[in-house]
């Protein structure tokens, strides 16, 4: 009965959260031509929605631990679903991320991606996107902000292995900018696929950020130690065993 209860309410958690992502855009959309922030303002705005409707709605609390980055920084993830997305949104000033180019067709969703900076992806073409995006950069096009890129490259469920991609490594090395690690929970209550969510504490952790300069391989390995031990850790505070 009560995982019944708990599905009916997901299923309603998620469907008014895109339409009020739709009343959202309705009110920011004319403001962005002008006002460029306003884009920000919309995504923020959104975000915050989600967290304080799932935590009344679903019994789903969050936080976000750590330093906030608010500088010119690469954030560099553990993706186990959507929320993780909404977390590190929902805090950081100017969020932009590399994504898959196929998000460009998702209504609103893939207009304010473009409006905040997000650089899309072919899949199959990473290597080339990392390339146009560090010439933007060079050339200045690109707005500063903080670049959120997640080194397995894909949503990984809890107690799934995926090894880490080259592309965080490259982008490390071509910027030169501090990598701010960040390990969560989020995928024991938000899964992948499916319409329920679970009540519980889901977390993202902002941890010590990686200074630029260090070797590639050096860096992958520190990044994937820490960013693993984090996630490890908040799950198993939120009572996850390992299979």
């Amino acid at each position: 009965m009560m995982a019944a209860l708990q599905w009916l309410r997901s299923l309603l958690f998620v469907a008014q959260i895109y339409p009020m992502m739709a009343l959202m855009a309705l009110w920011f959309t004319p403001q962005v031509p002008f006002r460029r922030e306003a884009a920000f303002d919309a995504v923020h705005c959104w975000c915050r929605w989600v967290r304080w409707s799932a935590r009344w709605m679903l019994g789903l609390h969050s936080e976000v631990r750590g330093e906030v980055p608010t500088g010119e920084v690469l954030i560099a993830s553990k993706h186990q679903s959507f929320f993780d997305i909404i977390l590190i949104v929902s805090v950081v000033p100017r969020p932009k991320f590399i994504m898959k180019k196929e998000l460009l067709r998702a209504p609103i969703l893939g207009w304010y991606a473009v409006k905040i900076g997000c650089v899309p992806v072919d899949r199959g073409k990473r290597g080339q996107a990392i390339s146009q995006m560090l010439a933007d950069v060079r050339s200045g096009a690109a707005e500063p902000g903080q670049l959120i890129i997640y080194p397995q490259g894909t949503r990984v469920a809890p107690g799934a292995d995926m090894p880490y991609k080259a592309g965080t490594g490259i982008l490390y090395g071509q910027l030169g900018q501090p990598c701010v690690p960040a390990g969560t929970n989020v995928g024991l209550f938000w899964p992948r696929r499916g319409i329920l969510r679970k009540p519980g504490l889901a977390v993202v952790e902002f941890l010590p950020a990686i200074e630029p300069g260090k070797p590639m391989p050096e860096f992958m390995a520190e990044l994937e130690a820490v960013v693993e031990a984090s996630s490890d850790r908040l799950m198993a505070e939120a009572g996850y065993l390992p299979r």
